[in-house]
């Protein structure tokens, strides 16, 4: 390519993890939000989350426009095909990040104020912390091109899914001992579900990023067999 065709594809790359990078902070913010204002009660908090996820929409509409012009007009080659391939991928997958925690923040107004009075709702900020630290760490990868941060979140996925093992042990067993809890309890399993899909989604960025970093595809890891929850 020459200088000029070089430069302009440079820019417009730098554009595209700048949007991306915007987006994913906006991702991790939404999860950090939706859990404080789950734990607060907070309804006015949940529903700024809830608003706020139209512009991580607006986002990834503007970075697949964006990433579309690029491979029409500059035709990259291997690894700047890559990049550019992987940036259209992870937008739609930070989208979803973005909606899981659109979904948390929705379930705020069904659970009850004294829903701290529920033991295991004690690990579920933990949980999203984890979550929210992968999402971060899987952004910062993809802008560095850092295979081994995004391994490292691939093998963090582990951490959420116990996480989420054990609130799901604990909200099933608080609801066959206290009955009055239940739906205070499904709405609190649908929040973990959710947490446990953004550590999902975060480890499929990684190995997108790993892949683009390398060339090469992470070993196939073993999946559970559960489906995203939708609201």
């Amino acid at each position: 390519m020459a200088e000029h065709t070089i430069k302009a594809f440079d820019e417009e790359m730098d554009k595209l993890r700048g949007l991306i990078a915007e987006m994913g902070g906006r991702a991790e913010s939404a999860i950090e939000k939706a859990m404080l204002a789950l734990q607060r009660n907070d309804k006015d908090l949940a529903a700024q989350v809830v608003a706020d996820d139209k512009r991580i929409d607006a986002i990834e509409a503007e970075v697949e426009k964006l990433a579309i012009e690029v491979i029409a007009l500059r035709a990259p080659m291997a690894n700047d095909l890559r990049d550019v391939i992987a940036a259209l991928k992870i937008v739609g997958v930070v989208e979803r990040i973005g909606d899981y925690a659109k979904n948390i923040a929705k379930r705020v107004p069904m659970v009850a104020a004294n829903q701290h009075m529920l033991e295991p709702v004690s690990l579920l900020p933990s949980m999203g912390q984890v979550a929210s630290e992968m999402v971060h760490d899987v952004l910062n990868a993809f802008a560095a091109r850092d295979a081994d941060l995004a391994l490292a979140v691939v093998e963090r996925d582990t951490v959420v899914d116990d996480f989420y093992n054990s609130v799901f042990r604990a909200l099933v067993t608080f609801m066959v001992e206290n009955p009055k809890t239940i739906s205070e309890c499904a709405h609190l399993l649908f929040v973990a579900k959710n947490i446990e899909r953004i550590g999902d989604h975060a480890t499929n960025v990684a190995e997108m990023v790993y892949y683009a970093a390398t060339g090469q595809t992470l070993p196939e890891r073993e999946r559970g067999g559960n489906q995203p929850l939708e609201d």
